[in-house]
């Protein structure tokens, strides 16, 4: 028997890995896929059902840091997140994070769960959002280091080098931000005073789109959980059923690398060309 197929999203806040991959990592779950993540902050600087920092009843970063972790698990153990870890960099300033001692900290994981798959941002971060764009460019280096038996990392141990076999950054394409800006409006970032907008994949740089099933259902109810910030979905709650399953029922992704295949042939699973006889 081979080894079990693993999943690693490497992500930037609570609430990323169920807005952004939840119908995917509950459908490669359910199908016993083991899938893992890593969350670069708590999203401390986040407002409290829709109050901003120093606003009662507003927590306080400490205190919402607490409540967006519990809130994490909770979507974690919905979408059937074997495993969740946190980087413990500040929200908002994970760019401003030593990059050997945050890729090294990745390296470790990669290196300690040693999944065939890794997802991330892509590398405009979606919407330009700076900690994306720092996580993307984080897990796309921390992968090369990982097979690297000269990168050393202080909790590393004697864990031996390892080869991830594929590498995908989310692509949210035309049709899946129609619906996000129906609502929301406008998906920027402002960031030194320039606004950042969210710039669709076209369809023809789509190399994989997962077919999730009824997932998006789950993916939902993973999003729920993150109730401090309930408020900021109400746009996603005033969607039809219809619109709510077009986000979520399909995933599509960019195959970043693949040591195990290419083409231009679309693909319909992450784990295409990886052979192993645990995976159904």
């Amino acid at each position: 028997m081979g080894d079990p197929f693993r999943l690693l999203a490497v992500l930037a806040h609570p609430d990323d890995e169920s807005l952004g991959l939840g119908s995917t990592l509950a459908a490669y779950a359910a199908r016993g896929v083991e899938t893992f993540l890593v969350t670069a902050t708590r999203g401390e600087q986040g407002r409290f059902h829709g109050v901003s920092n120093g606003m009662p009843p507003h927590p306080g970063p400490e205190g919402l840091a607490k409540v967006r972790e519990r809130e994490l698990r909770a979507a974690a153990a919905t979408l059937g997140v074997r495993e969740v870890n946190f980087l413990d960099y500040q929200d908002r300033l994970v760019d401003r994070a030593d990059p050997r001692e945050a890729i090294a900290r990745l390296v470790a994981h990669v290196r300690r769960i040693r999944p065939q798959v890794v997802v991330t941002f892509p590398p405009d971060g979606a919407y330009g959002h700076p900690d994306h764009i720092a996580v993307s460019q984080m897990a796309t280096a921390a992968i090369v280091a990982a097979a690297d038996s000269t990168f050393a990392t202080a909790s590393d141990n004697d864990a031996m080098p390892y080869a991830v076999s594929k590498l995908y950054y989310v692509a949210w394409v035309e049709s899946t931000w129609a619906i996000y800006q129906k609502a929301f409006r406008r998906m920027i970032s402002t960031v030194d005073g320039v606004e950042r907008q969210a710039v669709p994949w076209p369809d023809w740089a789509v190399t994989t789109i997962v077919d999730t099933g009824d997932f998006w259902r789950v993916a939902w109810r993973a999003i729920a959980c993150h109730e401090s910030q309930v408020a900021n979905y109400d746009g996603l709650k005033n969607l039809a059923p219809e619109q709510q399953e077009t986000l979520w029922r399909t995933q599509a992704f960019y195959r970043a690398f693949s040591l195990v295949n290419g083409g231009r042939r679309r693909e319909t699973d992450l784990f295409e060309g990886i052979e192993t006889d645990a995976y159904p």
